[in-house]
């Protein structure tokens, strides 16, 4: 149990393929679904695969579409612009939906604290 724990040796590759595999099936499902992120869990998943699969990576990395999001993050921790603008653009709908949807109070000042964080630390990486 305590070799879980550390993620390192082979259970520790395994919950890394598993997250890495988990990670990039919520990204293609943002592919479809408008407010589900995908970049974030695509860098998420590449991530898990550098520690648990090295084929998954590389798969990742050279990706059309995956591959240059992960190469502007790891040599920039840069965005693209529209991809701020999305994110930005949804977290603004999801907060609108609650808000309507009559959710209470609570959620929507912890979720509202929780997405302005989230927008300005997006808004605060350079752009590519």
């Amino acid at each position: 149990m305590t070799e879980l724990l550390q993620m390192n040796g082979a259970p520790g590759k395994t919950v890394f393929k598993f997250l890495a595999y988990m990670f990039a099936g919520l990204g293609l499902l943002g592919v479809a679904l408008p407010l589900l992120p995908t970049t974030p869990f695509i860098l998420l998943a590449a991530f898990c695969a550098s520690k648990g699969s090295p084929e998954f990576a590389s798969w990742l990395e050279n990706h059309p579409t995956f591959g240059p999001a992960i190469e502007n993050w790891r040599e920039r921790r840069a965005v693209p612009l529209r991809g701020k603008f999305l994110a930005c653009v949804m977290l603004g709908i999801s907060w609108s939906v609650l808000f309507l949807s009559g959710a209470s109070l609570v959620l929507l000042t912890g979720l509202g604290v929780f997405f302005c964080g989230l927008a300005v630390f997006l808004l605060s990486r350079p752009s590519c």
